[in-house]
């Protein structure tokens, strides 16, 4: 099997999920960036790091609580 039938095979498997993270990711860093521009433009730049360091928690949080959402409803 080549590099390319595995990575097929494995977006095919992921892709949902994939995308999911790649939205978050986007939306994570377009928020951040948009309050360190317009809101905390006096900021410095360490706080802007670990607002964008704390998007790591915040994904988990986020789909850990979805997860628990879905097992609660079913």
């Amino acid at each position: 099997m080549s590099v390319v039938d595995r990575v097929r095979e494995h977006v095919a498997e992921n892709g949902t999920g994939m995308l999911y993270d790649l939205l978050f990711a986007v939306v994570w860093v377009a928020l951040v960036s948009f309050l360190f521009d317009f809101v905390f433009t006096s900021a410095p730049t360490w706080a802007f790091y670990m607002f964008m360091a704390a998007g790591i928690p915040a994904y988990f949080g986020f789909f850990f609580s979805l997860e628990t959402a879905k097992r609660q409803r079913d």
